[in-house]
């Protein structure tokens, strides 16, 4: 830490070792406005304050919970005209809501995988196994010839009587 200016400051490299990020992210972060520009040490480099660190720690914390960059920077561009951010509680509870969306995609693709391991499926496109959950083969003749077959994935094709 120098302390040229008018207290502490950090350098770049300083900065991004001790929030874990590297040189381009902070100034991307820089260029996207979320953390402000810097001043200049005499010597022409970039002179963070420190609290530069814990901003870069909560950004990142922010989009590990899911939060996108821009809704990051419109949260803490509210938190620094001092006002408080009452839409966080929504829009966490918004997260909340995509997440167990995408659980619910996860829990579908690994009951599936789980079949198909169950099932002892071995190849995508000409599987042997009568219980192929996988309807791969019927897809793609479905779709050459224009039809569809109207049963659920895995399902045999139903025998087509004459009327």
């Amino acid at each position: 830490m120098s302390q040229d200016l008018d207290g502490p400051y950090l350098r770049s490299g300083q900065v991004a070792r001790q929030a874990g990020v590297n040189l381009q992210t902070l100034r991307y972060y820089e260029r996207r406005g979320l953390i402000a520009e810097p001043a200049r040490s005499p010597g022409g480099h970039r002179a963070y304050p420190p609290e530069t660190v814990t901003l870069l720690t909560v950004i990142k914390a922010a989009q590990r919970l899911g939060f996108t960059l821009d809704e990051v920077a419109e949260l803490i561009d509210t938190g620094r005209r001092g006002h408080p951010t009452p839409d966080l509680r929504a829009r966490a509870q918004a997260k909340i809501a995509e997440v167990d969306a995408r659980i619910a995609d996860l829990t579908t693709i690994r009951t599936a995988l789980t079949q198909v391991v169950t099932a002892g499926c071995d190849s995508l496109t000409n599987c042997t196994c009568p219980d192929c959950p996988l309807p791969y083969a019927d897809l793609a003749t479905d779709l050459t010839t224009g039809r569809t077959t109207g049963r659920a994935p895995g399902r045999a094709p139903e025998e087509v009587r004459p009327s």
